[in-house]
């Protein structure tokens, strides 16, 4: 029986919002099980929709404002005013992530987190006693400088000019003056929400990893990579207050090295989904279920690694609940993703990216309905068989696969 449904979708960057992919999810559920309750779970780990689905899930409101864009252009933007009213939620890419930088000028060298200083500072001036900063959907890779420099930190060189914007000024830096700090800053709780994978420094450094998805080519990711070093050195030496190792410290590569330079100033960097989960009530849902989906845009070895299915396989898991996972690109360990019982890919047929992020949507819905017929066939069939069906699910999800070149990411 396929009475209860609950599902748990990540968003599917640049392409659906985690409320969208649940609704798409949802309609495909209703062509096959029409009478199922279905518990929409739309969430989010950081980044796009998260001060959104904060606000509307304590009854809070996002507060609208204008601030500094990645490219140092003002940008519409805002960030969330939590139900409790003490408690603010800054999504960092809601004013510099990579959707806000078109392609063709895609340069993580120049890119800047000025505006996240910006969104702290309108938070502070409400009087909350908390922020917390979500990281994720990054179009940024200058360790969080540009938020410090908002909040009134100079960077010098070694002439004492204050440094331009973006990550591949960062070799130059020589001293940081935090004497123009907001001084409200040491009376507020600085929470950051992010994947504890991500380190700063290092052969599995945020710029290595993460540059070219943000447009570095071989060369500006070594050059992102010496100045994210010269960062954290200097950081560690003038500015640090707590303990953390802000070289490979868990959390410290967050959005290109945002966590780092706020953990200079203080602020914890904690696990994302310890943060922001909280608020959903999830494990109870999840428990209430008959089946679990959930999705993202990319199902791959990478997913154990901080990613919202495997998050979701792990909790239905203890309460030892069935898990369908389907995503725009099935790649390398798509089918060992712990807790996931089978997945599926969303393309039909191959085709053009462009295409496939317009028609995202659709290609959900219909996914969703191919995989649930599948499912309600094995539980039809007689005993013995139903391992068959499970199998053939499998199988279909290995065929979906193959269409990685151009499948949604």
């Amino acid at each position: 029986m396929l009475s209860r449904i609950a599902v748990a979708p990540s968003g599917f960057k640049e392409s659906l919002s985690a409320q969208a992919a649940a609704d798409a999810i949802a309609a495909g559920v209703r062509r096959v099980v029409p009478e199922a309750r279905i518990d929409l779970i739309p969430l989010v780990d950081g980044g796009e929709g998260t001060a959104a689905a904060l606000a509307a899930s304590t009854g809070g409101r996002l507060v609208a404002l204008p601030a500094t864009g990645p490219l140092g252009e003002p940008v519409g933007t805002h960030f969330a005013l939590l139900g409790c009213r003490d408690t603010a939620v800054v999504e960092m890419a809601a004013v510099a992530g990579l959707s806000l930088v078109p392609n063709r000028l895609r340069d993580p060298g120049a890119t800047t987190t000025y505006g996240v200083g910006e969104l702290i500072r309108a938070a502070l001036d409400l009087g909350v006693r908390r922020v917390l900063v979500g990281c994720g959907d990054s179009g940024t890779s200058d360790g969080g400088a540009g938020a410090l420099q908002a909040l009134g930190a100079r960077l010098l060189d070694a002439d004492g000019f204050e440094l331009p914007p973006g990550g591949r000024e960062l070799p130059r830096l020589h001293h940081i003056d935090p004497s123009g700090l907001d001084a409200r800053l040491k009376d507020v709780e600085l929470l950051v929400a992010c994947n504890p994978y991500n380190v700063l420094c290092g052969e599995r450094g945020v710029a290595r990893v993460f540059g070219p998805q943000k447009g570095a080519t071989p060369a500006q990711v070594e050059e992102l990579s010496a100045g994210l070093d010269n960062w954290a050195y200097v950081l560690t030496r003038d500015l640090a207050t707590g303990g953390t190792d802000l070289y490979g410290g868990p959390g410290t590569g967050a959005s290109g090295g945002l966590g780092a330079g706020l953990a200079a100033l203080g602020a914890r960097l904690l696990p994302r989904f310890e943060v922001l989960l909280d608020h959903l009530d999830l494990d109870a849902r999840l428990a209430r279920a008959d089946l679990v989906v959930t999705a993202e845009g990319a199902l791959d070895h990478q997913t154990p690694r901080g990613k919202v299915p495997a998050e979701v396989a792990r909790r239905a898991k203890l309460h030892g609940r069935p898990v369908l996972a389907l995503a725009g690109t099935l790649g390398e360990g798509a089918h060992e993703v712990p807790g996931v019982d089978a997945c599926h890919g969303i393309l039909p047929a191959p085709m053009a990216l462009a295409e496939a992020l317009v028609r995202a949507a659709e290609l959900l819905t219909d996914a969703t309905e191919r995989a649930l017929r599948m499912i309600r066939l094995g539980t039809r069939l007689p005993a013995g068989a139903a391992g068959a069906a499970g199998a053939g699910l499998a199988a279909h999800a290995e065929v979906s696969g193959t269409q990685r070149p151009s499948s949604v990411r």
